[in-house]
C-alpha cells in the first residue's frame, strides 16, 4: 500500500488537531508507512470485531484497535493523527488482536505509531511514557522491573483499575510474597553486571537509548552517568 501524497492533500478531513498543518499530519503517516515491518502488519480490514472482542484493553476504554486498523487501512491521516494523540496509548500491547482472520496486526502497527511518536518527540508520548522512566531505570540499574510500592493509579494510569486494588490492598498482597521480597525485587535474583552492559549495549545499537532521551532527556543522562563507570571497567568505548 502506497500513499499518494497528492491525492491526500486535496481533500483533508476534519480533525480535533486542526492548529497541527496538514502536511505534517501526512508526512507523519508516511513515516509509519516506510516502516519496514509495515506491510505484514495491515490486508485490509472486514470489520469483523474478533480484534475487539479479544481486546482487553477495550474493556476498560473508548479504544478499539479496529479503529486503527481501518483508519491505516483507509490511509485517513487526520484520524491516524488524533489516534496517535489519544487511542494508541491504552492499547496494553498483548498482540491478542493477533486473531485477525484477515492477517491484520493492529498492536504491530500500534506498535510502530508509538515509536514515529516518540521519535518525533511529540508530546502525547513523553506524557503518556511519563509514568515509566522509573521503570526505565531499575531495569538499567538492577536488571529487574519494579517493586510492589511502585504499583501506584498515579504512575500506571492504563493498567486499568486493577492497579488501584493492588495499591490500595499492598499489605494484603504482600503477606503473599516472600519476605525478601516485599520491598524491592533486587533481593529475588542477582543480575551480572555484563548482562546490564549487553542490554545497555543493545539499547544503544538499536536506537532505544535515543527514544529514551525524546521522551525524558534527564533519564538518559541518568542512564549515561550509571553505565559509564561499567563500560570502562569493561573496556568498552561506544
Amino acid at each position: 500500500m502506497e500513499t499518494n501524497s497528492s491525492a491526500l492533500y486535496k481533500a483533508p478531513s476534519v480533525s480535533g488537531y486542526a492548529d497541527v498543518p496538514y502536511e505534517e499530519k501526512v508526512k507523519f503517516f508516511q513515516d509509519v508507512q516506510a516502516d519496514a515491518r509495515f506491510p505484514d502488519y495491515i490486508y485490509g480490514c472486514y470489520e469483523c470485531g474478533i480484534c475487539v472482542a479479544a481486546c482487553p484493553s477495550a474493556r476498560f476504554y473508548d479504544f478499539s484497535p479496529r479503529r486503527v486498523a481501518q483508519a491505516i487501512a483507509r490511509q485517513d491521516v487526520e484520524l491516524i493523527y488524533q489516534q496517535v494523540q489519544e487511542d494508541i496509548w491504552e492499547c496494553s500491547q498483548c498482540f491478542s488482536c493477533l486473531r485477525c482472520p484477515r492477517g491484520n496486526n493492529p498492536g504491530g502497527l500500534i506498535t510502530i505509531m508509538r515509536e514515529v511518536s516518540v521519535n518525533k518527540g511529540l508530546g502525547a508520548a513523553k506524557e503518556a511514557l511519563e509514568g515509566y522512566s522509573r521503570i526505565i531505570y531499575k531495569i538499567m540499574s538492577t536488571g529487574t522491573q519494579v517493586s510492589p510500592d511502585m504499583l501506584q493509579p498515579d504512575a500506571f494510569p492504563d493498567w486499568g483499575p486493577e492497579v488501584k486494588d493492588v495499591s490500595d490492598n499492598l499489605a494484603l498482597w504482600r503477606k503473599m510474597l516472600p519476605p525478601e521480597t516485599h520491598h524491592t525485587t533486587s533481593t529475588g535474583w542477582d543480575v551480572a553486571d555484563r548482562t546490564l552492559i549487553e542490554l545497555y549495549l543493545i539499547w544503544f545499537e538499536t536506537g532505544a537509548l535515543n527514544m529514551i532521551k525524546e521522551v525524558d532527556e534527564g533519564l538518559h543522562m541518568i542512564l549515561e552517568e550509571v553505565m559509564e563507570e561499567r563500560l570502562e571497567e569493561e573496556g568498552i568505548e561506544i
